[in-house]
């Protein structure tokens, strides 16, 4: 799996500049978290990686090749968007192994044979515990739990290189989220992807990453593991940032 390397990113939104000369390395097979507050930039630094927007400088190179100008199906990353609806096809079904549903399409979209396409989604299906009965429905009729399942499956199905997750969390009840916390870091061990996860929760991040990326502003503020963050922040707002989630880091990393 790739190693991706961010050298001097800059993204601006009209006046707005929403990535400032970011530079950074994501080891291969790393689960890489950036955290940080809301409208810091985490989602597009996801949308950068995933090439769905052009950096206006800047270099993202995968396992050393430049791949600014390479469109998003041939990179093979996939991406769990934001959001309640997790970017899933509302008029399809969960899955439906002979006709397009949302497990299948990335796999019709290629052409793949049926018998491809039926194990793969049993695969998944039976990976991400989304039962048979949940098949026929639409995503409108699924619960928050459900349909992030969905949304990983969809995401996995053809199995990635990269795997992007923006903040597939958010919308969970905290049972549900702690639950599929334990999901996604043993999903990560066993596809072996190299995963970039954003979120504004600095406790999720400490549970999750094998290194953590505090983010603000458009640049990294700092980058180490959990305990690097948590006991050695290198600035005031890294560890005000800490300090914010005192209690809920201890509980969740003593």
């Amino acid at each position: 799996m790739p190693r991706i390397e961010l050298r001097g990113l800059v993204k601006r939104f009209g006046r707005t500049v929403a990535i400032d000369h970011l530079s950074a390395t994501i080891g291969d097979r790393e689960f890489f978290v950036v955290v940080g507050p809301t409208a810091c930039g985490k989602t597009t630094l996801l949308r950068l990686i995933a090439g769905l927007i052009r950096p206006d400088r800047g270099e993202i190179l995968f396992d050393g090749v430049v791949v600014n100008d390479l469109p998003p199906p041939a990179r093979r990353v996939r991406m769990v968007f934001q959001g309640q609806d997790y970017a899933l096809f509302p008029h399809l079904v969960v899955c439906d192994e002979r006709r397009w549903s949302n497990l299948t399409f990335p796999l019709r979209l290629r052409a793949r044979a049926l018998g491809e396409v039926s194990e793969r989604v049993r695969q998944v299906a039976r990976r991400l515990r989304i039962g048979r009965e949940l098949f026929p429905r639409r995503p409108g009729e699924l619960s928050e739990g459900q349909k992030q399942r969905v949304a990983v499956g969809k995401a996995i199905v053809l199995p990635p290189r990269i795997l992007l997750l923006d903040e597939p969390l958010s919308h969970l009840d905290p049972h549900a989220r702690a639950e599929a916390r334990e999901e996604l870091r043993g999903l990560h061990a066993e596809l072996g992807a190299t995963t970039v996860y954003v979120t504004h929760d600095l406790a999720e991040a400490f549970l999750l990453a094998d290194r953590v990326a505090v983010m603000r502003a458009g640049r990294f503020e700092q980058v180490g593991t959990p305990r690097e963050v948590r006991d050695r922040p290198t600035n005031a707002f890294v560890a005000d940032f800490v300090r914010s989630y005192r209690e809920t880091v201890r509980r969740a990393f003593p």
